[in-house]
Parts: C-alpha cells; structure tokens; sequence
C-alpha cells in the first residue's frame, strides 16, 4: 500500500513527466566520470553534468555514474544530451521499476536491484540501478553511494584483466557480474541467519523466533523479487541483434547468466527451508502443548480414585460403620497411596511418562 501511495504522485501527469518516486538518499548528487582506454585512464569527480557532454562521442570507453537521482532537471540535462527516450528519464527516476532490459536501438536501457546487508539493522537493504549502455559511454544511476561497484573501479584503475582492453559492452558485463556477485554474498548472510534460527527452534522456539522468520521470509520475497528477472534481463543482452554488444561479450554475459541460475536456485532452497521452519515451529508449539496437556491430564487421573475415597469417607453420615473404626483414616490413605502407586507402574508400563 505504501508504494502505490508513492507512485499515485504521478497520476494524472503525461507519460515522460520526471517526477522522482522513492526515498532521498543522498543530500548531494555526485557525479563520477571515468575515461579510458588501453593506454590511458582518467576518474574524476565533476561538478556540473554539462562536463560530461565533451565525452559522448570520443573514441575512448566513458563511464558516467550519478549518485543520487532525486534532482530531475539534472537528469533531464543529461538525457536530452545523450537522446535518452522521456520515457526512459522517467523509469530512471522511478524507483519502483521491476528489473528490465529494454534495446532502444541506439543505446540500451537496463533495471537492475542491487542490495546490500546492513550490519546495524540486520537486514537486507535495496536500491535501484539503472544502466545506459551506448556505442562508447555507460551511464549508471543509482540511489546512492555504494561501494558495491568499487572492485570494477579498482579493475579499471590498475588496468587489471581485459576491462581497459575491451569496450562499453564488456564494462556493463563487469558491472552486471559485480552486482549478481554480490547476491552471493547476500545468500551467505540468510543462511547463516537461517542457521541460527533453526538452532533456536531445536531448542526452545519463542515469539522472538516467529519473528525471525516471519523477517526472514520477507527479506527472501524480496531477494525473490529481484533476482527472477535477472535471468530475463542477462539472457536477452546476450541474445540481443545489436551491434552495441560483441561476440566477445557474450562469453561472459554467458557465465553471468549460469550465476543468475544459481543464485535464484540458493534463492528458491532458502524459501522452502524458511516455509519449512514455519512448519516446525508449529509443529514444535503443538508437540509442547501436547506434553503440557499429556503431565496435566495424568495429575488429573491420579487425583481421580484419591478424589473419590476423600469424597465418599467426607460424607459423615451417621450409619457408615468406617466412621467408628480406629484405624479407617490411616487404612484409607494407604489405600490412596496404593492407587497412585498403581496407576503410576501402569502409566510406566504403557510408557505414557
């Protein structure tokens, strides 16, 4: 209900009206530019977008990334000079997007979720990353400023493997592989989050564990959520007619595409345990209000024949010959001891305790 309040802010607007739906997460839109090729390189931090129009068409690779995508006229600034498509602006400042992969012709345009766990919060957090591949430039978007996508930065730097070597297309391979890379690290965290739990509920389960799993189960609707169309989105850039993505590429995106597999297969497993966890913990209610009922309803039957020998001799009339005799109140508590007694050898016998 929360997101379609969110999204309801754009009803009535025409399509390609950028309206910005989603938290702010950055005070400051930063802008990084990176330029390279085999032989030279160059990062930096620009000020205004308008220093980044000089790169659309040089013969180097050029990775522009926007941190903070709140500021709409900036992201208009860009789009109209780099012939983005309203409708893309749009998308791109809409963070509600489900991941997608859409070829303009020109350039092509990609959604993607790129989450993180955070350590304070003990949960998984999420953002939206968008990603403009061109003939020789990659724009990316994103919410805010992460360190997600440092190793790629790192790579380009020291000219480490062949990303100096290879162009735009292999540059949005590194970062569609850095992003799904991280999904495992993710996995890591809920399984051992699902070890923990499932200690718990060997032992003794409480409400604070239902909790647990009740969080967990929506963290993995969500991952859920973000990894199903990844398969789409790497099997359709590798399938892609276009020139803007080499022969050489697809090798990779290949290998990206059996990484999405796997991480929606660990996806899928750690749903069935956590559905399964549910079930034990139910089960594990059951089985201890069973063992609470099974201890009262024997107190129960012990007390029974001692309730009746009380109830009969508590009756004083004045013809019970039992009355008179001198031994009858201690002859009737041995005769009460004697039948818990009994009953407690055949609840033995039967194993019921």
């Amino acid at each position: 209900m929360f997101n379609l309040k969110r999204v309801s802010k754009k009803a009535g607007l025409p399509p390609g009206t950028l309206v910005h739906i989603g938290k702010r997460r950055v005070e400051k839109v930063k802008i990084t530019l990176i330029d390279y090729d085999e032989k030279q390189f160059q990062e930096r931090e620009v000020k205004t977008v308008e220093e980044c129009f000089p790169f659309k068409d040089t013969p180097t690779v050029t990775w522009i990334n926007i941190d903070g995508i709140h500021d709409v006229d900036l992201i208009e600034k860009l789009g109209t000079h780099f012939d983005l498509h309203p409708l893309i602006l749009e998308d791109i400042v809409n963070t509600e997007q489900r991941p997608k992969m859409e070829d303009m012709g020109d350039y092509i345009f990609t959604v993607l979720k790129m989450l993180d766990y955070d350590e304070k919060k003990d949960e998984i957090s999420s953002e939206q990353v968008s990603l403009v591949l061109g003939s020789n430039f990659v724009i990316s978007f994103h919410e805010s400023e992460r360190a997600t996508l440092n190793p790629v930065r790192e790579r380009i730097g020291k000219s480490k493997g062949r990303i100096r070597k290879m162009g735009a297309d292999y540059l949005t391979y590194a970062i569609i592989d850095c992003i799904v890379d991280n999904y495992f690290a993710i996995l890591e965290k809920i399984g051992e989050v699902i070890e923990d739990i499932e200690k718990d509920l060997v032992k003794t389960p409480t409400t604070e564990t239902l909790q647990s799993i009740h969080k967990l189960k929506g963290e993995i609707i969500s991952l859920r959520k973000a990894t199903w169309p990844l398969r789409e989105i790497v099997s359709g850039l590798e399938r892609a007619e276009t020139p803007l993505i080499r022969k050489p590429t697809r090798i990779y995106l290949r290998d990206v595409y059996d990484h999405t597999i796997q991480v929606i297969d660990s996806v899928e497993s750690h749903r069935d345990i956590v559905s399964g966890m549910l079930d034990i913990y139910l089960s594990s209610l059951s089985n201890r209000m069973n063992e609470v009922m099974k201890v009262l309803t024997i107190f129960a039957a012990i007390f029974i024949p001692l309730t009746f020998v009380a109830g009969v001799y508590g009756m004083n009339f004045a013809f019970m010959p039992e009355l008179n005799w001198r031994w009858g109140y201690p002859i009737a508590l041995i005769i009460m001891v004697l039948a818990a007694s009994a009953m407690l050898v055949y609840f033995k016998r039967k194993k019921w305790l």
